[in-house]
This record gives C-alpha cells, sequence and structure tokens, in this order.
C-alpha cells in the first residue's frame, strides 16, 4: 500500500485589482457640415452692473511737501507722492536722462543728483526710495 502523500492545496492568486478606468475621451466635436442652418441672431446683451468705481488710497493722494532739492525738479508746490512721481518721470523723458543701453537705469544730472543722493545712476526701482527721503 503506498501512502499517499497529502496535497497541499493550491494557492489561490489573490484577486487581481480593478485596473483604474481611463477617463472616457470625449469624442471631438464634428465639423459643421458647409450648408450650416443660419445661426440666430445674438441676443442683446444684458445690461452688466456698474463696477463700483475704485477710490484711491487716501495714502496716496495726501499732498506732500517736497525738499528745497525736490522742488528744483517738481516745484514748491505740494503735491501728491504718484504725482511727484509723474512729474521725475516728465523730466527724466525731457532731458533724456534714461541709460540709452539700460533703460532701468536713470542718469542724473545736476538737479537729480542732489535728490538721489549724489549717486550719478540710479535704477528707476530705487528711483522711489530716494524720493520718499525728499518728500514729507
Amino acid at each position: 500500500m503506498a501512502t499517499k502523500k497529502a496535497k497541499k492545496p493550491a494557492k489561490k492568486a489573490a484577486p487581481k485589482k480593478a485596473a483604474p478606468k481611463k477617463a472616457a475621451k470625449k469624442a471631438a466635436p464634428k465639423k459643421a457640415a458647409k450648408k450650416a442652418a443660419p445661426k440666430k441672431a445674438a441676443k442683446k446683451a444684458a445690461p452688466k452692473k456698474a463696477k463700483a468705481k475704485r477710490k484711491p488710497n487716501a495714502a496716496f493722494m495726501k499732498a506732500l511737501t517736497p525738499s528745497a532739492a525736490l522742488a528744483a525738479v517738481v516745484g514748491a508746490k505740494a503735491l501728491p507722492r504718484t504725482e511727484a512721481v509723474k512729474q521725475i518721470w516728465a523730466y527724466i523723458r525731457k532731458n533724456k536722462l534714461q541709460d540709452s543701453k539700460n533703460r532701468r537705469m536713470i542718469n542724473a544730472d545736476d538737479k537729480l543728483k542732489v535728490v538721489f543722493g549724489g549717486k550719478g545712476q540710479v535704477s528707476m526701482f530705487d528711483m522711489a526710495k530716494h524720493l520718499s527721503k525728499h518728500l514729507s
């Protein structure tokens, strides 16, 4: 009599996880036929709500007195910081003080050199820093 060896039960394969479903691609819209029906007239757009006008920040509109050095360029009258910057730029353009190769740099003439702390050339981004020292 031959002894039967007990067979090990076969390992069941772990159930495979379903592959994540790929998003179904939407069919591209079919191109309109050459003889499409004429489009209906577009409805008149409803009047949009009037946007509330932005109010300028009071800190920007506060009139500041320029120093004597800055007054030589923009005038002695008190003016807001924004207006002082505009007038400085007008002066720079009028006297062609913007560097021709690097337009970010401003070449100071005698009047601006005093405002820019004695520097002969200042970056346009540093200009506001120098102006703030001359406005009070």
